[in-house]
């Protein structure tokens, strides 16, 4: 089968972090990625499907990693070589095509799930993640046994696997799997009716964020701060009700809430913030601009960073991460997997409209430094295609 594979190469994975900083994207022309012929994986036995790739998206954590950027702390918790990509949807042998739910849960591990009709994200203890019948990884994509996305096959157990619909296009069920992580973060922000939200990034990761929030929370003003023309129309298109440049949020929370300006911190600031960028700058921003015992949920994902949480503290502000999916627990008092809320929002919203552009693998090259730089180029998704 043909995969792009990423090696456990220590000086080529340097090389990465050096020319990424000059341009994004060039980790995959410098790094340790490399598209070769490979076996497919072996099936572990039963209740495991071989997955033939149709679309697989490239996110954020993709690039990091092959960008060399991505934090040390995961070492442990994956296995080399492996193929990345966890946003995929595939046809199984029989022709159907599916959604892939990528955590490598207790049921794909051989494990007990911590309760009936668990998903794979659920649960308190991670130590199943790097046990029982296959190599560490904290998903498909990062495990050296079943593949991932960015190859013409993958393995995956039956617990991993959602039947797309017929009148489900390959594009807006590609965007399944993106769509979960921010319908988990809407609903980890607890917003409440009327409350201020500031969602700072306007990426893949904010918009289905602000789609998220638009149409499961009762949220009041939500205030988007998007770079580029095409994030700052999406933006307002799928729910938020001011959209500015990421320079003007300060002013804009501050405007909406009649918050002081006191030093660079506001005297009130918006409920919550949502920070889909992750980065030293932002968290620090987020904090600064969330009211007094407000709370902050970080879905953006971040590295090493350096930020001053004096303001934290004093302003006893929570801040929440927000990592994947599971089973969501919802105001009403009942439950659902993030994964259908989010096939659900996908097709309420049209969020395949998100996927701007699509690559052979043989270009992952283009491909890699199209997404890395996709908001300057008019881009929000940018997916390998392998119909």
């Amino acid at each position: 089968m043909r995969a792009l594979e990423f090696s456990r190469k220590e000086t080529r994975y340097a090389a990465a972090a050096v020319s990424s900083r000059l341009r994004p994207g060039s980790g995959a022309r410098t790094g340790p990625l490399a598209l070769v012929e490979a076996d497919p994986p072996d099936l572990p036995g039963g209740g495991w499907h071989r997955v033939a790739t149709i679309l697989a998206g490239i996110c954020g954590s993709d690039l990091a990693t092959v960008d060399g950027r991505s934090a040390r702390y995961f070492e442990p918790w994956v296995s080399f070589p492996f193929v990345p990509g966890h946003e995929v949807v595939g046809r199984l042998d029989d022709g159907s095509r599916v959604v892939l739910e990528p955590v490598l849960g207790h049921a794909a591990r051989g494990f007990e799930p911590p309760f009936a009709e668990a998903a794979p994200g659920d649960g308190d203890d991670y130590r199943h993640l790097v046990a029982g019948d296959l190599e560490p990884g904290i998903q498909t994509g990062y495990c050296a046994s079943t593949g991932g996305g960015w190859s013409s096959e993958l393995i995956a157990h039956e617990s991993q696997l959602h039947p797309v619909p017929d009148e489900v296009s390959d594009e807006a069920a590609v965007m399944i799997e993106p769509t979960a992580v921010g319908v988990h973060a809407a609903i980890k922000t607890r917003a409440r009716p009327g409350d201020t939200i500031a969602v700072l990034g306007a990426g893949t990761m904010g918009l289905v964020t602000i789609a998220a929030l638009r149409r499961l929370t009762d949220a009041g003003t939500i205030i988007a701060g998007a770079k580029h023309p095409e994030q700052q129309q999406l933006a307002r298109a799928l729910g938020a009700d001011l959209v500015v440049a990421p320079g003007e949020v300060a002013r804009a929370v501050r405007r909406a809430t009649g918050s002081f300006l006191i030093g660079s911190t506001l005297s009130g600031g918006a409920d919550i913030v949502v920070d889909a960028v992750g980065s030293a700058a932002s968290i620090d921003e987020a904090i600064g601009i969330t009211r007094p015992r407000g709370r902050v949920v970080l879905v953006g994902m971040p590295g090493r960073v350096d930020v001053d949480l004096t303001a934290l503290w004093h302003r006893e502000t929570e801040l929440v991460g927000a990592y994947t999916y599971g089973t969501e627990q919802l105001p009403d008092g009942g439950s659902r997997r993030t994964f259908d809320l989010a096939r659900d929002l996908v097709i309420a919203a049209d969020l395949g409209r998100l996927v701007s552009a699509t690559y052979p693998l043989e270009q992952y090259q283009d491909a890699i430094s199209h997404a890395a730089n996709a908001g300057s180029r008019g881009a929000i998704k940018v997916c390998f295609d392998l119909r």
